[in-house]
């Protein structure tokens, strides 16, 4: 067996990111940069009213002002603020030349062209304006390259400037259940059959990320049919099976592997659940053996398949992000494989459900996180700290 951080790092070792595209605003959305989004612009072009009101000289404050014009967004005021003058401003619009401060309207009457003070006005000069430059400015770099194009990286890119930005690609996968046990969603099943629910578990799971998956179905529990489910290898960036990739007389993965031609890179892994997980190549094509067990094929996933595809994606922080959160019971030393509890994060606090089996459903229902439990690990009493993944 080997280690779960080292497998991780092979397993991406396979494949490298597909190549970058360029793509409108719009369906750049959900993909990863493949460049730095630099802004082409300074952004606010120029100081901006935040308030509506009117644009005055501090130095000039209590008033009265007299009223020379208005400034309103698209359309600024062509001249200049003099002494004791104010010009009539709308929220986003540019303050005029020699104005410094604005004076919003709940603070002022207007009586015909004369502007008065009637409340307390505002206490420092620059009141109320949005400074030229104080979002960013042309050449700030927003955001880097690999980062999710997410509704505020799209925001801030067109702010930018951009029409169009470079993003990664989309992997292709293909998604394969083995067993004779299995019977497609919805049949009804005997004794000796049930459901398959990993394939559209799988398919839940790869939903937000960009890629295109192709669901093979069901392939029966026989060398011939499943060496020949690889047989369309080329098109596809990775093979997903679920089911057979272990070793007893009715696990035929890896030999179907090695009779389409594969490299088994690893099987086996020391973590709990998910022993049983495979990644090999053929072609340039990654394929993922995933244990048949449905706790322990999500979590393999969560750990294994998603961040090769935000790798082959373009991201640059494929793994999910480790956090600390103190435990509600006491958890027992760890042993020697990495341990990936279902647990429920509420209230700040962490809970671990009671059954852990990996061929149960019902915890990946409720479960919003992973506690990790590292090889060796001491124990936990209530109140200490766990470091755990958010599902």
């Amino acid at each position: 067996m080997i280690a779960v951080a080292e497998a991780q790092a092979r397993l991406l070792a396979l494949a490298s990111p597909l190549p970058s595209q360029t793509l409108p605003l719009e369906q750049a959305i959900g993909r990863y940069l493949a460049e730095d989004i630099i802004a082409k612009r300074t952004q606010p072009a120029a100081d901006l009213s935040a308030m509506d009101g009117y644009a005055i000289r501090f130095a000039d404050l209590p008033g009265p002002f007299s009223l020379v014009g208005e400034s309103a967004a698209g359309a600024p005021f062509a001249g200049t603020i003099g002494s004791q003058q104010a010009a009539r401003i709308f929220t986003g619009a540019h303050v005029p030349s020699g104005a410094d401060t604005i004076l919003v309207q709940e603070d002022a009457r207007a009586e015909g062209s004369l502007i008065n003070l009637s409340g307390d006005g505002p206490n420092v000069i620059g009141k109320h304006i949005r400074r030229q430059g104080g979002d960013f400015r042309d050449g700030d770099r927003l955001v880097c390259s690999g980062a999710l194009v997410h509704a505020g990286a799209i925001a801030a890119a067109a702010m930018a400037g951009y029409g169009a930005l470079s993003v990664g690609g989309t992997p292709k996968i293909k998604i394969i259940g083995t067993g004779d046990e299995l019977m497609p969603p919805g049949k009804a099943c005997d004794v000796a059959h049930i459901p398959s629910s990993n394939n559209i578990m799988l398919h839940a799971m790869l939903k937000p990320l960009p890629c295109t998956v192709t669901d093979a179905g069901i392939v029966k529990d026989d060398l011939k049919l499943i060496t020949a489910a690889f047989g369309d290898a080329g098109h596809y960036d990775v093979i997903l099976t679920s089911g057979g990739a272990s070793v007893g007389d009715h696990d035929f993965v890896q030999a179907a592997l090695k009779a389409a031609g594969a490299e088994i890179d690893f099987w086996r892994v020391a973590m709990r659940p998910g022993k049983p997980l495979m990644a090999a190549r053929i072609g340039t094509t990654v394929v993922l053996g995933l244990p048949g067990n449905p706790s322990s094929a999500f979590v393999t996933a969560f750990l294994f398949l998603l961040p090769l595809i935000r790798h082959l994606a373009g991201s640059t922080a494929p793994y999910p992000a480790v956090a600390l959160a103190p435990v509600t019971t006491d958890i027992p030393a760890g042993d020697n494989r990495s341990e990936y509890v279902r647990a429920l994060l509420e209230n700040g606090r962490i809970a671990p459900f009671g059954k852990q089996d990996s061929g149960m459903i019902t915890p990946l229902v409720q479960a919003n996180a992973l506690i990790v439990r590292p090889t060796g690990c001491p124990p936990l009493k209530p109140g200490e700290l766990t470091p755990y993944l958010a599902l």
